[in-house]
């Protein structure tokens, strides 16, 4: 089992490493702020040239994300398309398929022949699917040397953990009801609903007992475990995950299940997958030679609750959803709320850490800390939808916004642990780690300053600067250039926008239509929700800068209108 280092060690060496790892990203955030003041008003014509830098970095890095952003929308949309179980019931012989998609590529070019050059619409539909059968073909050609190492798609076994702390039944039903609409066997897919000892068994036991009446038989088995907090475990999703994976292996070794054959997703109790999800993932877990060595992704849209929410949570939750499109197109990305690892992957490592608020981003820093820089996020790129934040009223569901904003952010808290872990470790390469410190320094660093560095910085120097500044032909330019560059920066919101509204769901028919006239003018609070959500980042640094870390996992309070 890995010895990944603990957050909360008392071993005065490991604790003096421990606490010089967590200052660092509040002290660049804070001193980013500093230096914008002290530059502004010692050195003026500095600041205005760092700002004038720092927005054309801006810029290229939007082109950058919104280019990518539609790449993955695009494929997102090509997979909801894509039968994928049926993929997975033919690969498992891929000479065989490839002979078989040869025979029905040829087929559709002579049915393309046989369709009048004036339709255009049927002869343009035919291309496309001859265009995707041919690209598919060739992915499978490439799986014809691999063949013995393809796993039979029967052979493997899905778990899906659901943790559950005081939300109401009707709020896990419907995700366990995507689970029974999964387009594979339910007869390979068992549920576990990961329930905390601390709910009141007034609420707790008849929820239980209903759902699991409900799916009771639909599943290959429908599991219910009680996780009571420890001494040195914490109040989070991790401690009920990871008592709930070593009871499962129990459960695995009395069956004889082959850990490697057994797939385990870490839902969150409203996460609804789509119906190709399973078989997406088993595709890509079978035909995969280091499956081992791979965590599974979906894409995370909050769909659930989106048009019962105010205008300030659907614009922050729909920014998080580009933000994950765009990371499903790089090799660094990072496991997020609902994914999927090998069993036999969490075993080695010994599943997540009881004692740390930001479970899912963890597990991906262990496992990669674990096999020596060896393990990267194989995307699925299907959506998993979530709630998006929604209370009883319009203010309280922006202060539980900014609760979950801040323990998003919290995830900072992995940098010091996996610092401990990455750099003593002489098998991961140093481009690796260089790598690794990078990503997770300049992604909560730019969080937490970026939207203050562009509200305010560009006019600092005018303000501080002095008359000497202010007469300069420097001075006089800078308001132009950085409103110029800023309209430029634009491009990324008139991308977005239609994206998103493309990307809606259903709109529910208790809502009248005029509501999409909402959903489209709530991007002129964009510079507002960018400030907002910067603050929770600013707030979850100071407080390991400080050390006033959090107790305990702030569970997002979930309801339905």
């Amino acid at each position: 089992m890995h010895n990944f280092p603990n957050p909360k060690t008392t071993d005065p060496k490991e604790r003096r490493k421990q606490r010089f790892f967590e200052i660092i990203p509040g002290t660049m955030t804070w001193a980013t702020f500093a230096s914008m003041l002290f530059l502004s008003w010692l050195f003026p014509n500095v600041a205005a040239i760092a700002i004038i830098i720092f927005d054309i970095y801006f810029i290229l890095k939007i082109i950058f994300i919104t280019y990518y952003s539609i790449k993955a929308h695009l494929k997102m949309a090509e997979s909801k398309k894509t039968d994928w179980w049926e993929r997975c019931q033919n690969i498992s012989s891929p000479q065989k398929y490839v002979a078989e998609l040869k025979l029905r590529v040829e087929k559709m070019r002579e049915a393309l022949k046989n369709i009048s050059f004036f339709d255009f619409r049927n002869r343009r539909s035919v291309k496309v699917k001859i265009k995707k059968e041919a690209l598919f073909l060739r992915e499978v050609e490439k799986l014809v040397p691999i063949a013995a190492e393809i796993w039979d798609w029967r052979s493997i076994v899905h778990i899906i953990f659901l943790p559950t702390a005081n939300e109401p039944a009707e709020v896990i039903e419907p995700a366990i009801q995507s689970l029974a609409n999964a387009n594979f066997p339910k007869s390979q897919m068992i549920v576990v609903l990961g329930t905390e000892e601390r709910e009141d068994p007034k609420t707790r036991l008849p929820k239980v007992e209903y759902l699991k009446n409900k799916f009771q038989g639909i599943f290959r088995d429908f599991i219910i475990t009680t996780h009571k907090v420890e001494e040195g475990e914490m109040k989070c999703k991790a401690s009920n995950a990871t008592y709930a994976a070593k009871k499962l292996m129990a459960y695995l070794d009395e069956r004889k299940i082959d850990y490697k054959k057994v797939i385990f997703s870490n839902f969150d109790c409203d996460s609804i997958a789509h119906p190709e999800y399973f078989a997406a993932l088993t595709y890509s877990y079978i035909t995969i030679p280091e499956r081992l060595h791979r965590a599974y992704q979906p894409i995370p849209v909050y769909h659930n609750t989106l048009w019962d929410t105010n205008a300030v949570v659907r614009m922050i939750v729909t920014g998080s959803s580009f933000w994950h499109l765009y990371q499903s197109t790089r090799r660094e990305m990072v496991t997020f709320s609902s994914h999927s690892e090998s069993f036999d992957t969490l075993v080695k490592v010994g599943f997540w850490s009881v004692n740390i608020i930001s479970e899912d981003s963890n597990i991906y820093w262990k496992c990669l800390s674990c096999f020596d820089g060896n393990y990267e996020v194989h995307p699925i790129h299907l959506p998993i939808s979530l709630d998006a934040v929604l209370a009883e009223t319009h203010w309280k569901t922006i202060k539980n916004q900014y609760k979950q904003n801040q323990r998003w952010a919290y995830g900072i808290e992995n940098f010091p642990v996996t610092m401990r872990a990455v750099w003593p470790n002489k098998k991961i390469p140093l481009k690796t780690k260089l790598r690794v410190s990078f990503e997770m320094l300049e992604g909560h660093y730019s969080w937490a300053t970026t939207a203050f560095v562009l509200a305010f910085w560009g006019w600092l120097p005018l303000v501080l600067g002095g008359e000497a500044f202010r007469s300069s032909v420097l001075a006089h330019n800078l308001p132009l250039i950085t409103q110029s560059l800023m309209q430029i920066s634009l491009i990324g919101l008139f991308v977005s926008v239609p994206l998103s509204m493309l990307s809606l769901p259903p709109k529910p028919k208790k809502y009248h239509w005029i509501r999409y006239f909402g959903m489209f003018f709530q991007y002129a609070l964009f510079p507002i929700v960018a400030i907002f959500s910067a603050v929770p980042a600013i707030d979850s640094q100071t407080r390991i800068l400080t050390k006033n870390y959090f107790g305990e996992f702030w569970v997002t309070e979930k309801i339905r209108k």
